[in-house]
């Protein structure tokens, strides 16, 4: 129950999903591997898994205008967190879903979480996925975020994705996987943040298989220190369908950032372009700051925030 949560608990769940107490709605709200509270609504059905951990989100067709929460949080140091969520949205629906999973680790062992996530999209359905990732905590232990992400669309469907790490998360390999149908649209946003010796890879592989299908993939990057990030997109054309890759990155000290944006066609009606930059911030961007009154410090912060958001 919402009681049982400690504060530091309750600041996890306001990062990652802007939630302050239980959410009214469908929700399910994971701790360190178990059920902390769950609800379903009248068109939304959660459902525990049988077989493997993890739960069975059915959005009945035609729901409109409904909000999901299903955040995970992790404070157990020497924690393996491995849960597969699967989501069936009915045709026509039009839901938002709020995820995310934040990691608060004092101790000297890892912390990890490996989310792995199905979504079919029935015809002419629309959903908004937010998957938020965060650490922080005090310990030497890592704070591993694992995530996997695949999407089946089918004719109409709509799914614009927006999968953010704020910062704190030692290592992440991000596994992306989607196959549209027919006049399905795809928008999937990536933002992600490192620091220190952190790593991050993003792979993805986006299917346009029915005719008049589209993707737009955007990945923006701020690496700082001596942080390591990979981005492999890749996009394949099968039809006549429109698919768009753009990889921006700021890197800053030591980083390193390797952009590998890859499009594919099999079909001459297939319309597919990518774009990759990685570039540091200008002088003069941080000095018309200044002028402001900023310090260089502040000018820098600011320019950081405009830049992911």
């Amino acid at each position: 129950m919402a009681e049982e949560l400690t504060q530091a608990e309750l600041d996890l769940l306001s990062q990652i999903a802007g939630l302050h107490g239980m959410p009214k709605g469908a929700f399910n709200i994971r701790r360190d591997g178990e059920l902390v509270e769950r609800n379903s609504s009248a068109n939304i059905e959660i459902a525990t898994k049988t077989g493997e951990p993890g739960i069975d989100i059915r959005i009945a067709p035609g729901t409109k205008g409904e909000t999901v929460f299903i955040p995970v949080i992790v404070t157990q140091a020497g924690l393996k967190d491995v849960v597969y969520n699967t989501f069936y949205i009915g045709e026509d629906a039009d839901v938002r879903i709020i995820a995310g999973c934040g990691i608060h680790n004092d101790g000297h062992a890892a912390a990890e979480h490996d989310g792995i996530h199905t979504f079919y999209c029935g015809a002419r359905s629309k959903v908004v996925y937010v998957e938020k990732h965060y650490g922080e905590g005090d310990g030497a232990g890592e704070r591993i975020l694992n995530p996997t992400t695949n999407v089946i669309m089918d004719e109409g469907a709509v799914c614009e994705m927006e999968l953010t790490q704020l910062g704190g998360v030692t290592s992440t390999i991000r596994d992306t996987d989607a196959t549209l149908g027919p006049d399905a649209r795809l928008v999937l946003t990536e933002k992600l943040m490192t620091h220190g010796r952190q790593t991050a890879e993003s792979n993805m592989k986006v299917q346009l298989t029915g005719e008049g299908s589209s993707v737009q993939v955007i990945s923006r990057s701020v690496a700082k220190d001596d942080s390591i990030q990979v981005f492999n997109p890749l996009v394949i054309g099968e039809t006549a369908c429109r698919g768009h890759v753009q990889c921006d990155a700021i890197i800053m000290g030591n980083a390193k950032v390797k952009a590998i944006p890859g499009i594919e066609a099999a079909s001459e009606d297939a319309m597919l372009v990518h774009e990759a930059a990685i570039g540091k911030i200008a002088g003069d961007q941080i000095v018309k700051l200044e002028t402001l009154g900023l310090t260089e410090e502040e000018a820098e912060q600011e320019i950081l925030n405009d830049f992911l958001n």
